[in-house]
């Protein structure tokens, strides 16, 4: 039997890292895996996909003022986009409850720990820690077909750190604040912030790497028809 391909690997150990070491990320490594991204699939190759990447003084300039705007604005900027759909049903809303519930679980924050958990809530728009943080932005006069466009980007991006033994977690938390962003980065009226990517080595120790999100079985989502 033949090896298994390093892409199964990556795929395997990929995973959200909420937690990230101060451990600076090489600029040359950067560049090579967003370049080798770039072969990502986009239907009628439009490459909708438009970055920022934020990373030394003026991340730590993103970070000091976000500490302060989601003090003064815990509601957030006026969405572009609903991040789940309205009425959400099983076995997707079971799945999200499980999800977050594992998570405060790895954390010790206990459900009636309203305080503990909108405090953690709020290390999403610090990247967690990460040295590098990266935007995603997409033309507001694009399509359905061209946002899914995305997220195979967003998944090469991250298979890509994977290999090269970087962390990542995308972020769909940071459109609450995308015209924030947008200003912070001086991106084109026209663009609309889908998600952001926090970039860094894990802290392999932090308790919110300590659990993996569960998967729905092939049975649950795959449909055969073979007769």
């Amino acid at each position: 039997m033949s090896p298994v391909h390093p892409v199964y690997s990556a795929v395997a150990a990929r995973r959200s890292c909420r937690a990230f070491s101060s451990d600076p990320v090489d600029a040359g490594l950067i560049d090579r895996v967003l370049e080798a991204a770039l072969r990502a699939p986009s239907g009628g190759n439009l490459q909708p996909w438009h970055f920022a990447l934020v990373t030394g003084s003026a991340l730590d300039r993103l970070k000091a003022g976000m500490a302060q705007t989601v003090q003064d604005r815990p509601q957030g900027d006026t969405p572009d986009y609903d991040i789940y759909p309205p009425g959400l049903v099983d076995p997707y809303r079971q799945r999200r409850f499980e999800v977050g519930e594992d998570l405060y679980g790895a954390l010790g924050i206990s459900r009636d720990n309203k305080i503990g958990r909108l405090m953690w809530l709020t290390q999403n728009f610090q990247f967690f820690g990460a040295p590098v943080g990266l935007f995603c932005f997409v033309d507001k006069r694009m399509g359905r077909p061209q946002w899914s466009d995305l997220g195979m980007i967003l998944q090469t991006i991250m298979l890509l750190f994977e290999a090269e033994g970087v962390a990542t977690c995308a972020q769909e938390a940071w459109s609450r604040y995308g015209r924030t962003v947008h200003d912070f980065v001086g991106a084109p009226d026209e663009h609309i912030l889908f998600c952001g990517m926090a970039i860094g080595y894990s802290d392999d120790a932090a308790p919110a790497n300590q659990f993996r999100s569960r998967r729905a079985p092939l049975s649950d989502v795959l449909t055969r028809i073979d007769d």
